[in-house]
């Protein structure tokens, strides 16, 4: 037995620990954030297809607030250096140059970007959802005509993705990651949920987990949501595990019931995939991350590297990313003009069809018929 390897890998542990522990204090001390005249949005282009989609949701907002722009009670500001180029050269996740770009902004409208496979760079959504503590994960998936009208709350900041780049490994015997639940994560995570639901008239929501196996973590996210739920008294609360309730979405004779979700992190984050995929696929979902000072939304999909070495990347589809601009606009207390561009989005997706390839339409032609209709 490598006992050195085993005392290194405990010393680590505790290291862990500590940080997590310090990390669920602090949360019960949360500032509250100070009102602002003006509204800084962040864009951010990151990889692959992620600057070609991005381009044409800042087209969208130029137009749709330019009274505001002039105004100055809006900007928008490019921030440049999250490429995969970049973080590589510069060994982080994100750049501690570019973190105090977006720190300076209020919401953040994001491309998709790279995470390379194995190695130790963490995720750059991971990495920023934890810096600006943005522990909401919000995820709307709509097919009318299947009665589908379905929020997702996904639990941004903790889960199987916390630590997931810094795991134990004893060589050539076994490695370990971690899975962290917090009371105070889970509590808010929960209460957003549940205010959603009770302010958009939603009766019924659906705590999704595998707390008959994962009986710590899973086990207290299960309790303490049920605890919660006590406040709620006219709204359904049931209880699904994360199996059956992948195979309840594709169940045209339950599925229709289902409102708001409520889920831990990787179970959220497979879960809204399979959804999006009911709506039209990936390419049509948007997302927002929200916590108490700091927003970002971005599409659901990666950055679709196959596209780019394919010569396809001036046929991505921009649906998403625009999808969550309609989010964006919503966040900043702006619905009429959040209305707007999502019809101008059913518009265009309706006479310029983008279908990822050649057949289909560019990415700017898309942006031009969208902008026909702002």
């Amino acid at each position: 037995m490598n006992q050195e390897a085993i005392e290194r890998a405990v010393a680590h542990y505790r290291e862990l620990l500590l940080s997590q522990v310090q990390r669920a204090e602090s949360m019960k001390n949360a500032a509250t954030p100070e009102k602002k005249e003006k509204i800084v949005i962040g864009l951010i282009g990151g990889d692959g297809i992620g600057p070609i989609i991005t381009c044409q949701a800042k087209r969208a907002l130029e137009a749709i607030l330019k009274d505001e722009i002039t105004k100055g009670t809006v900007e928008l500001k490019d921030i440049q250096g999250l490429t995969l180029e970049n973080r590589m050269a510069c060994g982080k996740a994100v750049p501690d140059d570019v973190l105090n770009e977006i720190k300076s902004c209020d919401v953040l409208l994001k491309g998709p970007t790279t995470t390379p496979s194995g190695g130790t760079m963490e995720s750059a959504n991971v990495t920023l959802r934890r810096e600006l503590d943005l522990f909401a994960n919000v995820r709307p998936v709509s097919v009318p005509e299947e009665g589908i009208d379905w929020t997702f709350f996904r639990e941004n900041t903790e889960g199987e993705y916390t630590l997931g780049s810094k795991g134990i490994e004893i060589p050539e015997l076994l490695t370990m990651d971690f899975k962290v639940t917090t009371v105070a994560g889970t509590q808010r995570i929960a209460r957003a949920a549940f205010e959603f639901a009770r302010n958009t008239g939603k009766t019924h929501l659906s705590i999704v987990t595998k707390s008959n196996i994962m009986k710590k973590t899973d086990g207290m996210f299960s309790v303490i949501c049920h605890e919660m739920a006590k406040e709620y008294p006219e709204i359904t609360v049931e209880e699904y595990y994360i199996d059956i309730m992948t195979a309840n979405l594709i169940n045209p004779a339950i599925r229709k019931k289902f409102q708001v979700f409520l889920l831990p992190n990787l179970y959220g984050d497979i879960l809204t995939d399979e959804a999006a995929q009911l709506q039209g696929g990936v390419g049509t979902a948007g997302s927002a991350n929200q916590g108490d000072r700091y927003a970002m939304f971005e599409a659901i999909h990666g950055s679709a590297p196959r596209m780019i070495a394919e010569g396809l990347g001036d046929y991505a589809n921009p649906e998403s990313i625009l999808r969550a601009t309609v989010m964006l606009l919503n966040h900043i207390a702006m619905p009429d003009k959040a209305e707007k561009l999502q019809k101008a989005i059913e518009a265009a997706a309706a006479l310029c069809p983008v279908t990822g390839t050649k057949e289909g339409h560019t990415c700017q032609e898309y942006g031009d018929m969208l902008l026909k209709y702002l």
